[in-house]
């Protein structure tokens, strides 16, 4: 993980117990980096929340920003 995050992104402080999670999550999903793998395990969250309160799958989809 970068050291200097770019503007507007949140980090987690990466301990070793985490680095350990998410390297081992790279592996189970043959991820090229760390931020993949929590990205992965994030939204791998974020679809089960959502089934257990609507009983369906959604799509997630990236923001895209606006031009104004």
């Amino acid at each position: 993980m970068a050291d200097q995050p770019a503007s507007g992104e949140l980090r987690l402080p990466l301990d070793d117990q985490l680095e350990a999670v998410l390297r081992q999550v790279c592996e189970q999903q043959n991820l090229s980096s760390l931020d993949d793998a929590a990205e992965w395990l994030l939204r791998r969250r974020l679809r089960k929340g959502t089934q257990g309160l609507t009983g369906r799958g959604r799509a997630l989809y990236p923001i895209e920003k606006r031009k104004h």
